[in-house]
């Protein structure tokens, strides 16, 4: 998989569209770990890629929330991105919003990870640190089980999403706590940017 775009490209293109912090948060997170999990997993080659697809899942989903993942399909082939990228980027919402099923494995870890990485975010506020580099799987997984708590990130996707990887849950949970806990000065750092 490879992708011509630059970082810069794909971060004016999203900023094109996408203007609240939460969402530029989302998707900076996203990217992180997708990166994290494209070194980790032996996809190092595909980093950018990887990391250009979580840039960009979300691209449409401030401006038309009702078309996401549908819309997304229109803005990037406007935008003359590859064919891979835009089967990427529309797969993370495969059987929800889309019919574009994740297939490669980067796909299937986006697929994975989006709705994680909001409850990982959700808990980490929650706590004194604010952070959650401190964060135990133990505690992740009792706000998992607590289905009032970030009630909008589906737990069925995370679990399916595991599934689709061959994964057990906890292995889900534990890799993008790890990746998230890696990355996340970083992402503070090009919050503060905006």
């Amino acid at each position: 998989m490879n992708e011509t775009m630059t970082r810069e490209e794909a971060l004016a293109l999203l900023k094109k569209y996408n203007k609240e912090s939460f969402h530029l948060q989302h998707a900076f997170t996203v990217e992180a770990v997708m990166r994290w999990f494209a070194k980790e997993l032996g996809y190092e080659t595909e980093e950018n890629f990887w990391g250009l697809a979580g840039l960009l899942h979300d691209i449409d989903f401030e401006q038309y929330p009702e078309q996401h993942c549908i819309k997304a399909d229109e803005l990037l082939r406007e935008a003359n991105v590859s064919e891979e990228l835009i089967h990427a980027v529309c797969s993370h919402g495969y059987g929800i919003c889309s019919e574009v099923e994740p297939v490669h494995q980067m796909e299937k870890i986006l697929f994975a990870t989006d709705e994680l990485t909001g409850l990982i975010g959700a808990a980490a506020r929650m706590r004194p640190s604010r952070s959650c580099k401190d964060m135990e799987l133990s505690s992740l997984k009792k706000k998992f089980k607590d289905k009032r708590f970030a009630a909008g990130c589906s737990r069925d996707i995370i679990r399916k999403g595991a599934e689709n990887l061959g994964w057990e849950l906890d292995e889900l949970l534990s890799k993008t706590l790890q990746a998230m806990s890696s990355c996340e000065d970083m992402i503070s750092e090009e919050v503060k940017e905006l």
